[in-house]
């Protein structure tokens, strides 16, 4: 991990908590990070359900926390008939300042596309919020050989919408799929090789040395020293065990360790 680049500990917490599930744990995880050194601190952002992002800021706000609040996606558009959708204007109104786009799951289960990831970050970027763009292949794509072009075609989808001075903005989440709440985790050399890659498609269309890559895929303390302490991984989008308070920080703090 370059020492340039600010670390991203995200915790996505899919379609689980409550309101008031979400707040207790806002409120346990402050109580367990303050005993943490605050300058070895990496970015720290949670992503609730939509039921409970403005609860969970205003919850952030009242602690002082340094938690940054994420969306786990969004529409591409301001507004319109879209009935379920939630823009970015809604986002930028409630002050979310970030989003998670193109997760495995949205693109499994509600056919989100490249192209249609792509109009998200473009949108995300409009507003002034940080875009989590994951990439990731399946199974059988590593089996067969495929991994660098499925991760290239994705990422590509994506660069050739952007412009290059949008680049520090946004963040990219390397998930392989078969990785994603299976137990297995790439190993850190791979997952390191991968994301180079990605950051190497990166510097094709400009400066790529601030934009963070993260590796997500059953990341867990036991294995947040060996991702993180790779060159091009920056950080991780950490799905089960960020659901408990302790098992979160643990991977905070193993954070900190690289970073120290």
């Amino acid at each position: 991990m370059a020492n340039a680049r600010r670390p991203v500990i995200a915790g996505n917490w899919k379609m689980f908590k409550t309101t008031h599930e979400a707040t207790t744990f806002v409120e346990s995880l402050w109580q367990k990070v303050q005993s943490l050194n605050s300058a070895e601190l990496p970015d720290i952002v949670i992503c609730p359900p939509f039921t409970a992002l403005a609860s969970v800021q205003t919850c952030i706000a009242k602690l002082g926390a340094p938690f940054l609040v994420a969306a786990q996606t969004m529409e591409s558009r301001d507004n319109g008939a879209y009935t379920g959708e939630i823009s970015p204007l809604m986002l930028a109104d409630l002050g979310i300042q970030w989003v998670v786009l193109g997760h495995s799951e949205r693109r499994q289960y509600f056919n989100e596309t490249d192209e249609t990831v792509a109009q998200k970050t473009v949108a995300a970027l409009k507003h002034g919020i940080t875009p989590i763009v994951c990439v990731g292949e399946q199974l059988m794509e590593r089996e067969n050989g495929l991994t660098d072009a499925v991760i290239e075609q994705q990422v590509r989808a994506v660069l050739t919408q952007i412009s290059a001075a949008d680049l520090p903005s946004i963040v990219i989440a390397y998930e392989p799929v078969w990785a994603i709440g299976t137990g297995k985790v790439c190993e850190a050399p791979e997952a390191n090789r991968v994301c180079a890659l990605i950051r190497h498609f990166v510097s094709e269309y400009g400066d790529a040395k601030q934009t963070r890559v993260l590796y997500g895929g059953s990341v867990k303390a036991d294995n947040t020293q060996a991702l993180m302490g790779q060159s091009d991984i920056d950080g991780g989008l950490v799905g089960g065990a960020s659901l408990e308070a302790e098992s979160f920080v643990g991977i905070i703090k193993q954070a900190c360790l690289v970073k120290a």
